[in-house]
């Protein structure tokens, strides 16, 4: 999925997150053995988290990070037939058909899995089990529209409107989930015969696409610290729980009639030579323990049930209830022609 969280600092995230490549209990390093969990760039836990779990299992993470949902399925794709590492979480639904094709992940059934995450099922034989989900959906400035008096948009029509011309800044799909996902939405919303005549309109109202979440978030987009021209992003249903301003209410707003749900996954490589220690880390990453702290952590949802999110978030970031999706088959059949569809279209 993200992109979105690497830019911890303009975040808020705190220091004591951990960010190196080796996550370890310092009490138990010598006796542990060692897991290699690959994953996007957005990882981040608890460091008391993860010791825990090296005091419960005598296993050590280490972590090897590979950019985004995107560049993480290509690389276990291309590495499958001598896996770089023994689980996998970030491969999100945008790519999951893919790796799943691909031969990637083992099958493997968490007894964690019914407390939640198999609402989210995305392979018959269970190779993947979900860890969070992370609505893709435009935000606004809202202040910038309260300033300017030109009324919010609140839909994708909306955005094809004059009175939003230059306003809107997205990302390429070729080169970011997010923007991948923000390309789904709108296949959903117009199907294939109707999607590349609204991207027209866009283009022709101005719309930019930057080649990652970080450059428009955080450099275009009016609402973030960069501060920047647009007052229209694509970014996430959560975002808005990191733009509380000092009055304690949040600065942007997401449109949850514009949302595509993406579900972010783990699951067991094909070729691991420690499948049963790598299976124990799935149940972690499903745990009640792990699952309490991936909002705070990397602003997703858990996909667990019965996990509170964190304060404010009821109001400033809901979970929407009516995310559009594809069907895996589809995007897997669709996605490459789409985007070079989309390329074409936008001259990127």
């Amino acid at each position: 999925m993200r992109g979105k969280w690497s830019t911890a600092v303009v975040l808020g995230l705190t220091a004591a997150l951990t960010t190196g490549c080796t996550l370890v209990g310092s009490g138990s390093a010598n006796s542990a053995s060692t897991v290699t969990l690959v994953t996007h760039d957005s990882w981040a836990a608890p460091q008391q988290v993860l010791d825990a779990f090296l005091q419960q299992t005598g296993i050590k993470l280490e972590v090897l990070k590979k950019g985004d949902a995107g560049a993480l399925t290509n690389s276990l794709v291309l590495t499958k037939a001598n896996p770089i590492g023994d689980v996998a979480y970030g491969v999100d639904s945008t790519f999951a058909s893919r790796a799943l094709s691909e031969g990637v992940f083992d099958a493997y059934t968490s007894p964690e899995a019914d407390r939640g995450p198999q609402r989210y099922l995305a392979d018959a034989q269970h190779r993947l089990s979900a860890v969070d989900v992370g609505d893709v959906c435009l935000n606004i400035d809202t202040n910038w529209f309260a300033q300017k008096g030109i009324p919010a948009p609140a839909s994708y029509d909306d955005l094809t409107d004059p009175q939003y011309k230059d306003l809107l800044v997205v990302e390429n799909p070729a080169t970011s989930s997010p923007g991948l996902a923000f390309l789904l939405g709108t296949i959903a919303k117009y199907g294939e015969q109707g999607w590349q005549g609204y991207w027209q309109k866009l283009k022709d109202n101005g719309a930019k696409a930057d080649s990652g979440w970080e450059e428009a978030y955080s450099q275009d987009f009016s609402g973030s610290s960069g501060k920047g021209p647009r007052p229209i992003v694509v970014s996430y249903a959560s975002s808005p729980a990191a733009e509380i301003g000092n009055d304690g209410k949040p600065r942007t707003k997401a449109l949850l009639d514009t949302c595509y749900r993406q579900v972010e996954y783990a699951g067991v490589l094909h070729g691991t030579k420690q499948p049963e220690k790598a299976q124990k880390v799935i149940d972690f990453l499903l745990s009640q323990q792990f699952q309490t702290t991936v909002a705070e952590n990397m602003y997703v949802y858990p996909a667990r049930q019965g996990v509170a999110l964190p304060k404010g978030w009821a109001e400033a970031a809901p979970l929407p209830p009516n995310s559009a999706t594809l069907p895996g088959d589809q995007v897997q059949a669709g996605r490459e022609r789409w985007i070079g569809q989309w390329r074409s279209l936008l001259g990127q």
